[in-house]
């Protein structure tokens, strides 16, 4: 009864009666709320009033209510929600990577070893795309290692067609026929220069070997026979096998030894020449030789054996393969000939210049031809001529002498000596001779501005070149001392340095000794029988020295390009062979000349042009 009486007593309090009002208008409110949104339309109701002090106005408005525009409406909310569907088990696999982009060019690492991506490699066309291989397409798949094709985002490769097989014996840029037919006159042996096809036209297929082809019989074998199969031409059999140039024996070619001129042996015509002038000493003062219009180049094969390297040279002409016969048999050979153009090799490059029964007038357009030979035989050294005009007494044949002696004492040549059917003139040391002949004598002195080592599609010229008035080119040691030593012209080279050429010069030499040592054990170079050997991108020839000095019985076609600086003087002055090229055209040597191409920094140095 007392606790009845308590709890009365709290209920008559102002608290507990203030939250059991507020308590029952809560629950008012929500029933009043949802029944009225269950029977009645949504309505919605914005309260809006004019912000008071608003410029323009006067003061504040009384508030005001708006329906909503969309009271009347009615929605079906459960239209737009879908049903829950579980998910396949095929949606739950994760999307397939994208697929790899096709390679439009192949990077090439330049100097730094860095893969540059901009330099083109070149167009194939859509005719010559082919599988590499022999059936199907057969690209690499860098993930797992398998073949697919390219729909797979696998990598194509493409290579060339074969070309015909008349073309096994192909020289781009001496055998453009349609460029030989368009020329305006051929009576000074335009058709035998370069005459690169252009653009459109270039060579975009392999050039195949010929039937039953070989691998080279090794040197020194090679140098008294060939495989018929690999030069499977008979003519200069037939017209100079009384001369002792070369026979045939079953599946053979034989070559004696002999020449037009030396039909004896070019041993015993060398040691002619040794006994003529004593001063030629073979393999030291000696060491490069020019052989103009060398048939199958028995004359620099021999030399080799004393120590002297020979560039033989002749066109390709009525002499059915000639230097391709040169180089099957391992001899540094290339086509040139002497026509309109500077041959592609310095001044002052050969301590001897031979030609003989070389079939040039030499004296033809007041002696541009001989005043060539003049340009790249080096201060002091010696022209040998074995031809009809030297010992035969015919009227026609005397007169061709005395064309000769009357021009070469004009150019301050010496006669030497005359024996048998040689004749030697020796080049003077200096310009003494030149500067002291009387006014108006021809031919004259080349202008100062005249540069004579510049030989890229450069025409003859009338004049006498000038000598160095500090020596230089005349003035190299003896071979192999110069092999190794900086020569003069080295200072002239146009390039990034000065004071240090001497130092990089003797770095390139140490550079390439170590990289050729390990080649050599690293690749077995010796078991390989390297013989025919291209340098692409030469410097100062250190890699042909190292070769050298490796002994590797091999020699090296050095080649300078004309994009950057001309260091083939020094390479002559060391007692090697070169030649200056521009490797946007073809090089002027048959298909399958070399054993070996080396190409260090080519591709680097030719990305930037």
């Amino acid at each position: 009864m007392k606790g009845a009486v308590e709890c009365g007593e709290v209920l008559r309090k102002p608290l507990a009666i203030r939250a059991a009002a507020l308590a029952f208008a809560c629950l008012a409110f929500f029933y009043l709320g949802k029944h009225w949104s269950d029977e009645q339309p949504q309505r919605l109701v914005f309260l809006r009033g004019n912000d008071a002090g608003r410029p323009g106005e006067a003061g504040a408005s009384s508030p005001a209510v708006a329906i909503s525009p969309n009271a009347n409406a009615t929605f079906n909310v459960t239209s737009l929600v879908g049903r829950s569907v579980a998910p396949s088990a095929a949606d739950l696999k994760p999307p397939p990577p994208p697929s790899r982009p096709l390679l439009e060019r192949f990077g090439i690492v330049d100097g730094n070893g860095t893969m540059a991506e901009d330099f083109d490699a070149g167009e194939v066309g859509g005719d010559i795309e082919g599988d590499l291989g022999g059936g199907g397409e057969n690209q690499t798949d860098v993930d797992s290692g398998e073949a697919t094709g390219l729909a797979g985002g696998r990598v194509g490769v493409q290579r060339f067609r074969m070309c015909a097989a008349r073309m096994r014996e192909y020289i781009p840029c001496l055998d453009n026929v349609v460029a030989i037919g368009k020329l305006k006159s051929t009576e000074r042996g335009e058709k035998f220069e370069r005459h690169c096809p252009g653009e459109g036209k270039r060579l975009n297929c392999v050039v195949p070997a010929p039937k039953d082809y070989k691998p080279r019989i090794p040197w020194p074998r090679s140098r008294d026979e060939v495989w018929f199969s690999n030069v499977p031409h008979t003519r200069l059999v037939e017209d100079k096998g009384g001369q002792n140039w070369i026979s045939r024996n079953k599946d053979k070619f034989k070559f004696p030894g002999g020449g037009t001129q030396f039909i004896h042996g070019a041993d015993k015509y060398l040691d002619q020449i040794s006994e003529m002038v004593p001063e030629i000493t073979f393999g030291q003062h000696t060491r490069v030789v020019l052989d103009v219009g060398c048939g199958v180049a028995s004359f620099g094969a021999f030399l080799f054996s004393r120590n002297v390297i020979t560039m033989s040279v002749a066109p390709k002409d009525v002499h059915e393969n000639q230097i391709q016969f040169a180089l099957e048999r391992g001899v540094s050979a290339m086509a040139a000939a002497f026509a309109t153009h500077r041959l592609l090799y310095p001044s002052q490059a050969f301590d001897l210049i031979h030609c003989s029964r070389c079939r040039i007038n030499w004296t033809r357009d007041d002696g541009i031809l001989l005043l060539e030979v003049n340009r790249m035989l080096r201060a002091g050294g010696y022209f040998a001529w074995a031809a009809q005009p030297v010992y035969k007494h015919e009227e026609s044949q005397q007169e061709a002498w005395k064309e000769m002696e009357d021009l070469t004492a004009r150019m301050c040549w010496i006669l030497v000596k005359k024996e048998g059917y040689i004749a030697i003139w020796q080049k003077p040391l200096n310009n003494s001779c030149y500067l002291a002949r009387d006014a108006g004598v021809q031919p004259p002195l080349c202008d100062a501005d005249d540069d004579p080592d510049r030989v890229w599609y450069v025409k003859l010229k009338s004049c006498i070149s000038h000598l160095p008035e500090n020596g230089s080119g005349a003035n190299i040691t003896a071979w192999p001392a110069r092999l190794h030593h900086p020569p003069d012209r080295l200072q002239s080279v146009e390039m990034d340095a000065y004071m240090a050429k001497k130092e990089l010069f003797k770095a390139e030499s140490r550079y390439w000794n170590e990289i050729v040592q390990s080649f050599i054990r690293a690749f077995h170079w010796k078991n390989l029988q390297l013989r025919n050997v291209m340098d692409m991108r030469a410097g100062f020839g250190g890699f042909a020295a190292a070769l050298v000095d490796l002994q590797i019985d091999a020699w090296v076609m050095n080649v300078v390009p004309t994009s950057g600086p001309n260091t083939l003087p020094v390479i002559y002055d060391r007692g090697l062979i070169g030649v200056a090229h521009d490797w946007c055209e073809s090089f002027d040597t048959y298909p399958r000349t070399y054993d070996l191409l080396h190409a260090s920094g080519l591709f680097s140095q030719e990305q930037k042009r």
